[in-house]
C-alpha cells in the first residue's frame, strides 16, 4: 500500500477517480471536487487547500479520500470551534487539520472511495495520523461518512453523531397519498401552507439536465448571492463560476425549482440527485413571501421525488421545522483523531456524553413526528435503506 497526497484533483484523471465510486452519488464525483478548485471556492486565500489521498497497490489506484487541510472550521457543519479555542487556551495550534469531506456540503455519503475493506480503514487510520504527526497537523477528521466506515473508523478515532432530518418515499402516489398518514390537524396545517402559496399567485417550474441554460445558473447565482447577504451580511461560500461549472459537467444529477410570481422569478431551490437521494442544497429569493420557502425548498422537492419513484430526500442540515413536514431523524456521524493524547482523551469524553443527548434527541423528534398514531408503525418504521445502490454499468 502506497499513499499519495495530492493538491488538485486534476492531478488524477475523472476516470479513474470516477471508477473508484460505487454509486453515483454526486458530491465526490470529480467533476463536482473539480468545480470547486476550478472555480476558487476552494484553495487560494479561502481556507480550504485541497489535499486528497490516493492510495496505490502497487502502481494501481485503489483507494481514494477527498480530502483538505484547513485553516479554520467554516463549512464543515460539524462544530469543533470550542476544540480550537481550547488548544488556543493552552497556548497550542488546533489549524492547520486534515479532514476527509466535501466541502460545503453536509450530505452522508462515501468519503471512503473504492477498496473500504475493514483492514484497509484501519491501516489508512494510522496512516493518516502518521501524516498529521509529521506535517505538523493537530489531526485529521473525516465528516459525514456512511456508518459501517465511520465504525471501522473508531479504532484510532473518536465518533461523534449528529442528527439530520430526512423524508423517506414510501410508494407514495402522490403528495395527498403522503399527507394522508398524517393526524387530522398536522395534514391541515400542510395542506394550509400549499395553499397559501398558491393564493399568493405562485407557479413552479422544475427543469434538469440539459434544461437548465447558462442563464438559469447565472440568475440562481445571483439570488443564492442575494440570500446570504441578506440573512448573514457576507455572501455565500460559492461563487458563480462554480454554478455554470457545476451545470457544464454534472447537469444530469442537478434540479432547480423556479418559482414564479407575476410573470417574475422571484425564488429557486437547487437540488443535487442520484439514483435513489434527492439532496435540497441552496435556496434564494429576491422577496420574503409567506410559506415559499417550505414550497419551494421541500414541497416541490418531496413531489419531485414522488413523481421520480425517489427512495430518500435530504433536506440538507439541521431544522426542527421539517418535523412537522414528515421529515424524519436520521443520525449522522464524524470521526476525530487529535495527535495530542490529552486533547483526544477530553474529545473522546465529550463526544461520548453528546452522543448519549443525541441519540435522546432522535428519539424526542421521533415522537413529534405528524403521523397519525394508527399508521405510526407502518409510516416510520423501518427507514428504507441508506446504502448507495450500485450504480449503472455503461
Amino acid at each position: 500500500m502506497r499513499l499519495e497526497f495530492i493538491s488538485s484533483i486534476h492531478a488524477v484523471s475523472a476516470a479513474q477517480w470516477n471508477a473508484l465510486l460505487s454509486c453515483d452519488y454526486p458530491f465526490a464525483r470529480h467533476e463536482f471536487l473539480a468545480a470547486l478548485e476550478d472555480s476558487q471556492a476552494v484553495d487560494g486565500d479561502s481556507g480550504w487547500h485541497s489535499r486528497h489521498l490516493l492510495v496505490y497497490d502497487d502502481d494501481t489506484l485503489t483507494t481514494a479520500l477527498p480530502g483538505y487541510i484547513k485553516t479554520h472550521s467554516y463549512g464543515e457543519y460539524v462544530f469543533d470551534w470550542a476544540w480550537a479555542e481550547a488548544y488556543q487556551r493552552y497556548g497550542q495550534h488546533y489549524y492547520p487539520k486534515w479532514i476527509a469531506a466535501i466541502p460545503f456540503t453536509p450530505c452522508r455519503g462515501p468519503r471512503l472511495l473504492g477498496n473500504s475493506s475493514p483492514e484497509r480503514i484501519t491501516a489508512l487510520g494510522h496512516a493518516l495520523s502518521d501524516y498529521c504527526q509529521s506535517e505538523g497537523l493537530s489531526g485529521w477528521h473525516c465528516l459525514f461518512p456512511e456508518q459501517a466506515v465511520s465504525d471501522a473508523l473508531t479504532c484510532n478515532s473518536a465518533q461523534r453523531l449528529g442528527c439530520q432530518f430526512h423524508w423517506f418515499n414510501r410508494a407514495y402516489r402522490s403528495f395527498d397519498d403522503f399527507v394522508a398518514t398524517f393526524a387530522s390537524r398536522k395534514r391541515k396545517n400542510v395542506l394550509k401552507e400549499r395553499r397559501r402559496v398558491g393564493e399568493q399567485g405562485f407557479s413552479f417550474s422544475t427543469l434538469s439536465g440539459a434544461e437548465l441554460t447558462p442563464e438559469h445558473w447565472q440568475f440562481f447565482h445571483q439570488l443564492y448571492q442575494h440570500t446570504y447577504l441578506k440573512r448573514s451580511g457576507h455572501g455565500g461560500y460559492l461563487n458563480a463560476a462554480f454554478f455554470q461549472a457545476l451545470g457544464a459537467s454534472l447537469a444530469e444529477h442537478c434540479v432547480m425549482v423556479l418559482a414564479h410570481h407575476d410573470s417574475q422569478t422571484v425564488a429557486a431551490a437547487l437540488y443535487l440527485r442520484d439514483n435513489q437521494t434527492l439532496y435540497g442544497r441552496y435556496w434564494g429569493c429576491l422577496e420574503e413571501f409567506d410559506f415559499l420557502h417550505f414550497e419551494t425548498c421541500y414541497y416541490q422537492g418531496i413531489d419531485y421525488a414522488i413523481a421520480q419513484g425517489i427512495t430518500r430526500f435530504d433536506g440538507g442540515a439541521q431544522g426542527e421545522h421539517k418535523i412537522a413536514r414528515g421529515f424524519e431523524p436520521v443520525l449522522t456521524y464524524s470521526n476525530h483523531h487529535l495527535s495530542d493524547k490529552r486533547f483526544a482523551d477530553a474529545v473522546q469524553s465529550f463526544v461520548t456524553e453528546e452522543g448519549a443527548m443525541t441519540r435522546g434527541y432522535y428519539k424526542d423528534a421521533q415522537a413529534h413526528l405528524p403521523y397519525a398514531q394508527t399508521e405510526f408503525t407502518a409510516a416510520l418504521k423501518p427507514q428504507p435503506d441508506l446504502t448507495p445502490q450500485p450504480k449503472d454499468k455503461d
